[in-house]
């Protein structure tokens, strides 16, 4: 097992986002003071109906309250109210092994990674899974990689390393549980380095139920997936749709030319107002493509130097 490097004691946080984990939750805790005797834990309770919050105190996390219903609202909490050298994010239902945290914080505190993901479809037990989810995982694992040339596996995954770089330069809009999605896409836009660590995700204790809907949140990430390319990626995404519109404007004129050709007169008068529209159309989309691209970089640029900013003010707080 590797353990969390000694050459400087930097500060960990534990941050377990829980609704309604009472069954679990002491167990989490209990699990990673163990592993980590000198992190802070911090229970975010987004509402819990249960004994959550009391349990959470009980077993010494600080608990920390977020009204505003989902985990995306949570994450934002976390990242607003928490400052620490390094992160760890994991759900609060004992699916995730404490025992692997040691090899998601070592990349991070060697600043060999900005994040790193506890990637679970390598390793799961039966029953973990819906197959379902392994397919909306899949699906948005194989768009992200083809988008962004990355080689993730898992990243879904709600259990995470990362450093203060993160939490400033990650805004969440993100509201429900495709918070992870869009950290990772906002650190892949950012180019900041992410890695994956193996490890054996579980299935829910008895008496422990799961939050994810199937159904409503299996939409929530179709839509995630038709969202990832124009919002990163909008010069490819419109660009391709301009040039498809091209294509069939070209091939509808083409009988309108040939007929024009061959009669000196245009019969086919419906044709060639389709064609010119579909051209129209696709100078159009090309053009927003371009300027949608421009902005982009122009805030990739910008996110680049506040993060070279962050960069030099941590170093010499570190320093003092």
């Amino acid at each position: 097992m590797v353990k969390t490097p000694n050459r400087t004691q930097p500060k960990i946080s534990v941050l377990i986002p829980c609704f309604n984990e009472e069954q679990t939750i002491a167990k989490v805790i209990n699990d990673f003071r163990r592993e980590l005797p000198h992190a802070d834990i911090y229970v975010f309770d987004n509402n819990s109906q249960d004994a959550t919050a009391s349990l959470a105190a009980e077993n010494g996390a600080i608990v920390v309250k977020e009204k505003r219903q989902g985990k995306g609202y949570v994450i934002n909490s976390m990242f607003t109210d928490v400052v620490s050298d390094i992160y760890v994010m994991v759900d609060g239902d004992d699916t995730y092994p404490a025992s692997s945290v040691h090899e998601l914080i070592a990349p991070v505190v060697n600043e060999e990674a900005d994040m790193v993901v506890g990637q679970r479809l390598s390793s799961y037990t039966e029953g973990a899974f819906p197959p379902l989810h392994v397919l909306g995982n899949k699906l948005v694992c194989s768009l992200v990689n083809s988008v962004f040339s990355t080689n993730l596996k898992d990243p879904m995954s709600g259990y995470r390393a990362f450093n203060r770089k993160v939490t400033m330069q990650c805004p969440v809009v993100a509201t429900g549980f495709d918070v992870e999605t869009e950290m990772t896409l906002q650190l892949l836009y950012r180019h900041l380095k992410i890695t994956e660590v193996e490890i054996n995700y579980r299935e829910r204790p008895t008496g422990s139920y799961s939050k994810l809907r199937t159904f409503s949140d299996g939409l929530k990430v179709i839509n995630k997936i038709f969202s990832i390319i124009p919002s990163y990626k909008p010069l490819t995404f419109f660009g391709g749709i301009s040039l498809g519109l091209a294509v069939t404007s070209l091939f509808v004129g083409s009988f309108v030319i040939r007929e024009y050709i061959r009669y000196q007169y245009i019969y086919s008068v419906p044709k060639a107002v389709l064609a010119t529209g579909l051209m129209i159309f696709a100078g159009i989309l090309l053009a927003v493509g371009i300027i949608l691209h421009v902005l982009n970089f122009r805030l990739l640029e910008e996110s680049n130097n506040n993060q070279k900013m962050f960069s030099l003010l941590d170093r010499s707080l570190r320093e003092k």
